[in-house]
């Protein structure tokens, strides 16, 4: 059975709600100050899933907005997936334990792909991995930083360790309502085995309708924030397209 899953994004700054505009923490908008009554939003709009991610805790490495993140697991009745500064054994044990779903590893899947292993194969179908590009080019630190190394590249590192997806961001595109960016988001789907998360640029239904056309080449799901929550993009609305796919497929 083919799916598609929308993932509506919290990003927390400062214990705040807010999106950045290319992963540029001086352009943040606040869109509030209650990150688990967002979360019971998006819940009461039907999501199964919420992709939550410490934007503190990516440039700093470890955890920061750790409260906010408790509020939404507990508020939340559905399953989380967390990014932001999860760089050490302990801090994927930790988070795994306290109830997220899965845990997106960055930064340290670079730096430190035996991690990504060795988490993955004790954690099957719990480890995510995110590929963020510039040009093409692997992000880290909350992409302040560009490597040298194409997204495919890392991506295949992952492959057959039980990851349980690639999470791709075109960090040129994230936050600006550009559009996603289907084309480069579906060439790394098509080059690797594992399921892909599309993200970066969401703008209105026509991305989740240009997306759920290609599930059948490896997308899993797509995460949206910004056109949420400027009212572009209605979550139950998008939620209902993806669940066509589903019915129509099996």
């Amino acid at each position: 059975m083919a799916s598609l899953i929308v993932f509506p994004a919290i990003d927390l700054k400062g214990g705040q709600v807010v999106r950045l505009a290319e992963g540029d923490m001086d352009r943040a908008t606040i869109y509030g100050d209650d990150p688990a009554a967002q979360a019971e939003i998006f819940e009461n709009a039907g999501s199964e899933w919420l992709h939550v991610v410490d934007l503190d805790g990516a440039f700093a490495g470890e955890s920061v907005n750790g409260a906010a993140v408790a509020g939404i697991l507990e508020r939340f009745g559905g399953k989380i997936q967390l990014g932001g500064g999860i760089r050490t054994r302990e801090s994927i044990e930790r988070w795994l334990d306290l109830g997220v779903t899965r845990v997106v590893i960055g930064t340290a899947a670079l730096e430190n792909p035996e991690l990504v292993r060795e988490a993955a194969h004790d954690n099957p179908g719990r480890i995510v991995v995110a590929v963020d590009a510039r040009d093409g080019l692997v992000a880290t630190r909350g992409w302040a930083d560009v490597s040298t190394v194409r997204v495919e590249d890392l991506a295949r590192r992952f492959e057959d360790v039980g990851v349980a997806a690639l999470l791709f961001t075109d960090v040129g595109r994230d936050g600006l309502l550009k559009g996603c960016n289907v084309e480069a988001t579906v060439a790394l789907a098509r080059a690797v085995s594992i399921p892909v998360i599309a993200s970066g640029g969401v703008t209105d239904i026509g991305d989740i309708h240009a997306l759920k056309g290609h599930v059948t080449d490896g997308i899993e799901g797509v995460i949206t924030g910004r056109a949420l929550y400027d009212g572009r993009l209605d979550l139950r609305e998008a939620i209902e397209v993806a669940n066509r796919i589903n019915t129509s497929r099996r």
